[in-house]
């Protein structure tokens, strides 16, 4: 009888990115994600995730503050409009970058399914206050009542917080900060759906118009939505933490 002895299996780089998630530490990986790679063909050349993450969450943060300043002027014109849809844009665009850096990627730090995650929540919470621009522009309301002017303060407010939280994971070592921010952000989320109900409850209470109540109200949703979207990328963030404890 003949016995085939087991031939040894030609490894690949897959085998290189099995051993990196599985055996070495979140420290190693770290290290190891800090050195340019790319040189070896395990990271693409010039690409950086957290610094793809930076300039992300920094349009959200643009976004929130152009916001603002559409509801003090009240100016939703086809310029603004259009400033607003440049700024989301953008953020398209570092979204479809960040999606092909990770589908080329060998070595990320951190799981692949969290950074897919983090990238698409992040991209819309963009999209979002985009959208409460354009209805404002839709349904002809071209001042922005003392409610909605509320709801743009605490979206600023959770967007910068959600800046510090998504730029604190470059020192993931160090998560209390990273952790404190999000414990706000989740404040805010609370905060909106408080002011959600009294605006609604307002609207009902006063507006005798019902084309105009259906019209506020889709925006104080959405606008209450956008704080919702907020808090799931804080609930990412924490999430990779944990898995990197």
């Amino acid at each position: 009888m003949v016995t085939c002895e087991p031939q040894p299996r030609e490894r690949n780089e897959w085998d290189v990115v099995f051993y990196f998630e599985h055996y070495c530490s979140s420290a190693l990986t770290n290290f190891l994600l800090s050195e340019d790679w790319s040189v070896f063909g395990i990271l693409p050349k010039g690409k950086n995730f957290f610094d793809l993450f930076d300039k992300q969450v920094s349009l959200a943060v643009e976004a929130a503050g152009f916001f603002i300043k559409l509801c003090e002027t009240g100016n939703f014109d086809d310029e603004n409009i259009q400033k607003m849809r440049d700024i989301e844009h953008e953020g398209d665009i570092i979204t479809h970058e960040i999606i092909d850096t990770l589908n080329r990627s060998f070595i990320t730090p951190f799981d692949r399914e969290d950074i897919h995650a983090l990238t698409s929540e992040l991209d819309d919470v963009v999209d979002l206050i985009h959208a409460i621009t354009t209805r404002m522009r839709l349904y002809h309301l071209r001042t922005a009542n003392t409610d909605l002017m509320q709801f743009a303060d605490i979206i600023s407010q959770s967007t910068r917080a959600l800046a510090k939280a998504v730029n604190g994971l470059k020192d993931i070592k160090r998560p209390r900060p990273i952790l404190d921010y999000c414990i706000e952000i989740n404040r805010l989320e609370n905060v909106g759906d408080q002011l959600r109900e009294n605006s609604i409850g307002k609207l009902l209470d006063n507006e005798t118009d019902p084309v105009s109540i259906i019209k506020w109200k889709e925006i104080f949703e959405v606008a209450e939505i956008v704080l919702d979207k907020c808090e799931d990328v804080a609930n990412i963030v924490e999430s990779i933490i944990v898995k990197q404890a």
